[in-house]
């Protein structure tokens, strides 16, 4: 996708997609979301603080990579334990670490702190597979970042799948908590 929206005073001007060029693409979806304007979080306990503030689940998202440098994004509800050490035998991968920030611009075109399942609209080579926690995806609304930690999209499940599909992704839905 093309950037919309660059300005010089911008931080995410430099991303291959802009925030409005994402939720222009949502709006042409027909998908429904609410978009929040907060400060800028990095961290699962820094947007704790804007949480209270925006109804739903929330999230977050690990960019990991394994050592036949397979690239996974795993988006799931900020309570749900991630074992890392078992995760490889559910997705079919070796050992996982995380991901650099170099990498992480490569494949999914987002800065440390933006991770999102939207990033995927960046991965048009289709490097980066997607694991979705079941947990989540039985929720009503879940909270993502729109490539922008400034800001957060609440919407449903079933859009969220919408929106992968208009990506050409077939996203992993498994049961992590039982991992």
């Amino acid at each position: 996708m093309n950037n919309t929206a660059k300005t010089e005073n911008d931080p995410v001007s430099d991303l291959p997609t802009h925030p409005d060029t994402l939720i222009a693409h949502l709006d042409s979806l027909g998908i429904s979301y609410e978009l929040h304007h907060h400060k800028a979080v990095f961290t699962v306990e820094e947007s704790q603080t804007i949480e209270n503030d925006i109804p739903g689940a929330h999230c977050r998202n690990l960019y990991l990579r394994d050592k036949k440098k397979r690239n996974y994004l795993v988006v799931a509800l900020n309570e749900t334990p991630v074992d890392l050490k078992a995760l490889p035998s559910h997705i079919g991968s070796d050992r996982l670490s995380f991901g650099s920030a170099e990498r992480l611009f490569q494949f999914l075109g987002v800065k440390p702190g933006s991770v999102c399942p939207f990033s995927i609209i960046n991965d048009t080579d289709h490097a980066v597979t997607l694991i979705l926690d079941k947990d989540m995806m039985d929720k009503d609304i879940v909270n993502y970042h729109p490539l922008d930690n400034r800001m957060t999209v609440g919407l449903s499940p079933d859009d969220l799948l919408k929106f992968i599909d208009s990506c050409g992704h077939r996203p992993h839905i498994i049961d992590l908590k039982s991992i």
